[in-house]
């Protein structure tokens, strides 16, 4: 008898990523095509849809090729892309425009607007400041600034919704994108239809897709144009796909309140399952009805920019250090491990794309303080993964007032390449870290995703028993915890101090 395979596709901020995976959870092949983003002006970010569909073939044919493992024997796939990533297109897929991706953050006029509303469903954004990333602020934008796209376009959606016109034909949108990001309120009613309309976005309902589904639902097979296109069978069955961290909490063998995942990568989210309902504003999001498994909730904090810092410095000031052994982020790793906790005084505020949470600011922008003569690159670089992991304990913080005790993460994604990287975060949150055997949760959490949909397991529990396992469990350095306790509350500070000054002169920036 022949072996089972699904495909986990994860379409993330710097490409598209693909694993072949058999029924154990064991990745056979893997393989990143990388796309780019386009910044035209300070805190935007768009993509154009046709880069991640040629992205994902290519992924998908050398796949195949690597493992040689025949199309036959592929049940099912499923996928996780980048949220909120808005998209103006007609009913044949057409875009009449580029993708606003997640990270762009230039609706933040519409989300001050949407914000001074006070309207109740605010409680799901934790009745504090609007993100510029949501759904609503960017409508809006483009509503306001492009009329004539609006109004041509049939639907307003997201890159997860058009990819699954790309592989299915059909038009659905999902739980996991409408929970989070549309304000959708499943346990209250769904759409707060006077909401929409008092934001001006009324005639935005009609254009949302009307077919609901949650994750890891059955959306039917392949059309033949998708499954010629990326090598399949049409008879491969497609589960329904959503948000690239919530599908990692799968990856990460999150499905039950008491555990928090911390899925990494460009961004940084931290998000923790359950069964209470309370709304609070201690600057997480959430819960969010149903957004990743029907009948729980999902509390979630994150950073715009963490692992894309990191990408920022070793483009641009690191190219020196390509020829070394293991290349920029190997010289890197290495230099930065001899140096002390701190940096030699170096304090990096994490918002180069602005602030999710605590503070959901688009205004503010990132911070190197402590500069001198002395500082080499290795400092620079422990300096930003060390102000990426003070950012993370600043959500994880806003997680212990609000009355979950955090001292454990389950981490997936890029920062789990980096020995170093995990440590400071283990030090700065004093939390213990447990890593999966397979890092690329979000590939992992679609194939898991792609085997409910096909029935090879009866639910997702039953999936993450068989495909999850850790192999690697990261405990804090007690006198690294102490002196980061310090630097921490230095840059704790920076907000209140700052922030004003910070706006005034990103506004001016913006003139």
């Amino acid at each position: 008898m022949s072996k089972k395979y699904v495909l986990g596709i994860d379409g993330g901020t710097g490409g598209m990523r693909v694993g072949l995976y058999d029924l154990d959870g064991n990745e056979v092949a893997y393989h990143a095509t990388e796309y780019v983003t386009y910044h035209e002006h300070s805190g935007w970010a768009e993509q154009k849809p046709e880069d991640w569909w040629n992205c994902m073939g290519n992924s998908t044919r050398e796949v195949l090729k690597k493992s040689g493992v025949s199309k036959d024997d592929i049940v099912a796939l499923s996928y996780d892309v980048t949220a909120c990533s808005v998209m103006l297109c007609m009913k044949d897929g057409t875009p009449l425009r580029d993708c606003v991706i997640w990270m762009d953050i230039r609706s933040a006029e519409e989300a001050k607007f949407i914000q001074e509303t006070g309207h109740p469903i605010l409680k799901l954004n934790g009745y504090g400041n609007v993100s510029a990333e949501w759904m609503p602020c960017k409508a809006l934008w483009l509503k306001k600034h492009e009329p004539e796209n609006y109004n041509k376009a049939d639907l307003l959606c997201e890159y997860a919704d058009w990819l699954t016109f790309k592989l299915t034909g059909k038009w659905t949108r999902n739980l996991s994108n409408m929970a989070a990001r549309w304000y959708y309120d499943a346990a209250n009613g769904g759409f707060p239809v006077d909401f929409y309309e008092m934001i001006g976005l009324g005639d935005a309902l009609d254009k949302f897709p009307q077919e609901t589904h949650y994750l890891g639902d059955n959306l039917g097979t392949l059309t033949p144009e998708a499954a010629e296109f990326l090598g399949l069978n049409e008879s491969t069955i497609v589960g329904q796909g959503g948000v690239d961290a919530y599908v990692g909490c799968f990856g990460l063998g999150v499905t039950k309140p008491g555990k928090v995942a911390l899925i990494t990568g460009s961004s940084h989210l931290a998000m923790g399952l359950t069964e209470e309902y309370k709304y609070s504003k201690c600057g997480t999001f959430g819960p969010y009805p149903d957004a990743i498994i029907k009948g729980l909730g999902l509390l979630e904090g994150g950073q715009v920019s963490s692992g894309s810092i990191v990408a920022w410095f070793k483009r641009n000031f690191c190219k020196n250090l390509e020829t070394e052994e293991g290349g920029a982020y190997g010289w890197l790793n290495r230099e930065a491990a001899k140096l002390d906790p701190g940096a030699d005084g170096l304090v990096v505020l994490d918002w180069w794309q602005g602030n999710r949470t605590p503070y959901t600011d688009p205004n503010i922008r990132g911070n190197i303080y402590g500069l001198s003569l002395g500082h080499t690159q290795a400092h620079l670089f422990r300096a930003i993964m060390e102000g990426v992991a003070f950012g993370t304990e600043n959500v994880l913080d806003s997680y212990r007032k609000a009355g979950i005790d955090v001292t454990e993460v389950c981490m997936g994604g890029g920062t789990t390449n980096s020995e170093l990287f995990m440590q400071i975060h283990a030090d700065i949150s004093n939390v213990i870290v447990n890593v999966p055997e397979n890092p690329q949760s979000c590939t992992l959490g679609s194939a898991i995703l792609a085997t409910v949909a096909a029935g090879l397991y009866k639910d997702f529990d039953d999936a993450v028993e068989h495909m999850v396992r850790y192999t690697k469990r990261i405990e804090p350095i007690p006198e690294n915890v102490e002196k980061y306790k310090k630097i921490f509350a230095q840059y704790q500070k920076a907000y209140d101090k700052f922030g004003d000054w910070m706006r005034e002169t990103t506004a001016i920036s913006k003139k």
